[in-house]
C-alpha cells in the first residue's frame, strides 16, 4: 500500500520559458507550455521529489482567445482572460490546442504524455468538469454515434429532465459585462442558466457567466428530482468519463462535486470502475456534512478536506487559531480520514509565500508536515509550491491576488528557473528554493517509505499535553504501524519550544508498546538521540521555530 503524493500542474504554464511577460499579453507575446515539453528528464526530476501522481490541468479544450483553424472561435466577451479557464469547456472530447506542439496532432501528442508518465512510474489525473460548460459549447472531435450537449434540447421549456441545459424561455442572456459591439457582439436566446446556479438572465461579473449550468434531472424551480429514467445528461457524462478512461487516465478530479446529485455518481461512478478497473475519482467539495454520502453513496475515493484540515492550518500558521484546533479535523472525519485528500495549494487558493497567506514558504513547514502525514490519505501538491512561488505578479485577468494565474499566458518565475530550458535542476534556484525543494523531496518521500505514515494508525497527544507545552504553538502525535513508531512534533511559532511531552498509558496499550528508552533518529535532520516512553516519564525537546520533528523509534 504506498500513500498517493499528487502534484498539480498546468501545462500551459509549467514550461513556459518567456522571461518577458507582458500582463493580458497574447499567446505570442508571453508563450505558452507544451505537452511535449514534460518530457522524460521533467518526468524522472518529479518522480525523484516523490510523486506518484500527476494532475494535469486544463488539458481538455476550453474557451479561449486565441484562434486556431478549423477549430470553433470563441467569442472573447465570454472568456475570462487570453487563456481562458480551464473549466469552461468548449469540447469534452478534445485537447486543448495552446499546448499542442501540432495542432493537427494534438491527442497524439496528449496520449504520448499520459504513456511517458506511465513509463515514468506515475499516474495520470484529469479534471472531470460536470457541472457546467463554456457557453459556446460545441464537440467537433466526438466520437461517430454520439449526440452533443444540447443537440436536441427543447429550448421552449425552462426545464425539462430530457434537456442537458436550463433555459429562460424568451429572454435574452444580459449579464453585468460588456458583450461587445457590432459583428463581436454575444447574444444568447433564450438565455442558459449560469454556472454557479444562476437561474435567471443577468449574473454579474464574480458569477460563473462564461459558464453554463448541466441539467441532470433537478427541476430547481421545484427541488423535485427526475432520476427515472435516466436523464441524457447522465449518460453523455458517462461516455465521456469512458472515453479519457480508454486513453489510460487513471483518475478523474471532478470539479464542484457538490453541484451535481450524489445519485449521478452512485449511477456513474461504479460503472466506470468496472470497465477501467482501478481508476480513482476525487471530489473538489466544500461541505463537511455531505463527506460521508459522498463517500459512501456517491462511491468517491477521495474528497478535498479544504473547508477543515485546509482551512484550519491556514488559520493555525497566521496565528488566528491555535494548534490544538487540529485535534477537531480528524475528530470531523473519524472513521472516513483515508478518503481525504490533504493539500496546502492548488489553483484555487493563494500561494504559501504570497503576502495573503504566510508571506514566507518556511513559515507553513510545521503545516506542511501535519497535513502530509498525520493519516493515510493523499497529499497534493501545486506546482512550485515546492519552491516557494509566492504568485506576486498581476498577470490579468485574475489581478494580483496571490494565486497563480489560471486565465492568462503567463510564465512563473521560479519555475521556469527550476526547468532551465529543460534541464531540470536547481542551479538557478535561490539558495532558499533549494533548501525548501530537499525539505518537500525528503518529506515526501518518508510518506511513502515510513509505513508507519503510509499504512499506520494515527494517536494524537494533546489531549495529555495541555499542562507540558504550548499547545497554541505545538501540535503532537504519534503514526505506528507493527514495529514502526513514529513521534511528530510540528511547532507553528516564532521561536523556538522547549516541550516536555506526555505519552499516557492508553497511547502504549493501543501501539502494542513497551516502556523504555529507545534508540531515536529525526528523520528529517537525521540526528540520533534517545527517548525515554513511559507514562510517568516526560520526553523533552526543543522543537525549531516554524519547523517539525518526526521521530522514529527504534
Amino acid at each position: 500500500m504506498t500513500k498517493p503524493i499528487i502534484y498539480q500542474l498546468l501545462p500551459r504554464l509549467f514550461t513556459n520559458t518567456c522571461d518577458h511577460c507582458v500582463p493580458n499579453g497574447t499567446i505570442v507575446q508571453n508563450g505558452v507550455g507544451k505537452m511535449n515539453d514534460i518530457d522524460s528528464a521533467v518526468l524522472d526530476n518529479l518522480r525523484e521529489l516523490g510523486v506518484t501522481h500527476l494532475w494535469y490541468t486544463g488539458v481538455i479544450r476550453h474557451a479561449q482567445k486565441t484562434v486556431y483553424k478549423g477549430i470553433p472561435a470563441c467569442n472573447p466577451y465570454i472568456v475570462k482572460g487570453n487563456a481562458g479557464s480551464p473549466y469552461a469547456i468548449t469540447d469534452y472530447y478534445d485537447i486543448d490546442p495552446d499546448i499542442a506542439v501540432s495542432v493537427k496532432q494534438r491527442m497524439r501528442e496528449f496520449e504520448n504524455l499520459v504513456t511517458r508518465t506511465h513509463d515514468a512510474g506515475m499516474k495520470v489525473i484529469i479534471d472531470f468538469v460536470p457541472n457546467h460548460v463554456a457557453r459556446q459549447y460545441r464537440s467537433i472531435a466526438k466520437p461517430d454515434g454520439i449526440e452533443d450537449l444540447g443537440e436536441n434540447d427543447n429550448k421552449d421549456l425552462a426545464f425539462s429532465p430530457h434537456n442537458n441545459f436550463y433555459y429562460m424561455p424568451g429572454q435574452q442572456f444580459a449579464p453585468g459585462i460588456d458583450l461587445g459591439h457590432g459583428d463581436g457582439f454575444y447574444y444568447e436566446k433564450p438565455a442558459m442558466a449560469t454556472g454557479n446556479d444562476c437561474f435567471h438572465p443577468y449574473p454579474n461579473v464574480n458569477d460563473w457567466y462564461e459558464t453554463v449550468k448541466l441539467n441532470y434531472g433537478v427541476d430547481y424551480t421545484t427541488g423535485d428530482r427526475h432520476f427515472n429514467p435516466i436523464p441524457s445528461t447522465w449518460h453523455k457524462m458517462l461516455d465521456i468519463l469512458h472515453f479519457w478512461a480508454s486513453k489510460g487516465v487513471d483518475g478523474f478530479r471532478c470539479d464542484m462535486a457538490h453541484m451535481v446529485p450524489v445519485e449521478f455518481w452512485n449511477w456513474v461512478i461504479p460503472q466506470v470502475k468496472d470497465a477501467h478497473p482501478g481508476v480513482i475519482f476525487i471530489a473538489e467539495l466544500y461541505n463537511v456534512g455531505i463527506y460521508r454520502d459522498y463517500i459512501f453513496n456517491g462511491h468517491f475515493d477521495y474528497l478535498y478536506d479544504k473547508v477543515s484540515l485546509f482551512d484550519t492550518l491556514r488559520a493555525v500558521t497566521t496565528g488566528k487559531a491555535g494548534a490544538s484546533a487540529i485535534t477537531g479535523c480528524w475528530q470531523a472525519v473519524e472513521g472516513i480520514g483515508d478518503h481525504m485528500l490533504n493539500f496546502l495549494e492548488n489553483h484555487d487558493e493563494q500561494r504559501i509565500a504570497s503576502p495573503q497567506w504566510a508571506g514566507n514558504p518556511l513559515k507553513a513547514l510545521p503545516a506542511l508536515v501535519v497535513s502530509a502525514t498525520m493519516s493515510r490519505a493523499p497529499f497534493m501538491i501545486y506546482m512550485g509550491q515546492e519552491l516557494g512561488e509566492p504568485a506576486l505578479e498581476a498577470e490579468g485577468f485574475s489581478g494580483k491576488d496571490g494565486r497563480t494565474t489560471i486565465f492568462d499566458y503567463w510564465s512563473v518565475d521560479s519555475l521556469r528557473r527550476w526547468y532551465n530550458g529543460g534541464k531540470c535542476g536547481t542551479r538557478r534556484l535561490t539558495k532558499q528554493e533549494r533548501e525548501l525543494r530537499r525539505f518537500y523531496k525528503q518529506l515526501l518521500r518518508l510518506c511513502n517509505k515510513e509505513k508507519a505514515i503510509a499504512q499506520g494508525e494515527f494517536y494524537d497527544l494533546m489531549y495529555a499535553n495541555y499542562n507540558n507545552m504550548n499547545c497554541d504553538k505545538i501540535y503532537a502525535y504519534y503514526r505506528h504501524y507493527k514495529q514502526d513508531k513514529l513521534l511528530v512534533v510540528a511547532n507553528f511559532g516564532d521561536s523556538d519550544e522547549n516541550i516536555a511531552l506526555c505519552t499516557p498509558q492508553h497511547a502504549l496499550d493501543v501501539m502494542g508498546m513497551e516502556s523504555g528508552t529507545y534508540q531515536a533518529r529525526e528523520l528529517i535532520t537525521g540526528n540520533k538521540l534517545q527517548v525515554t516512553v513511559a507514562p510517568g516519564n516526560l520526553i523533552e525537546l526543543t522543537v525549531p521555530k516554524h519547523n517539525a520533528m518526526i521521530i522514529k523509534l527504534m
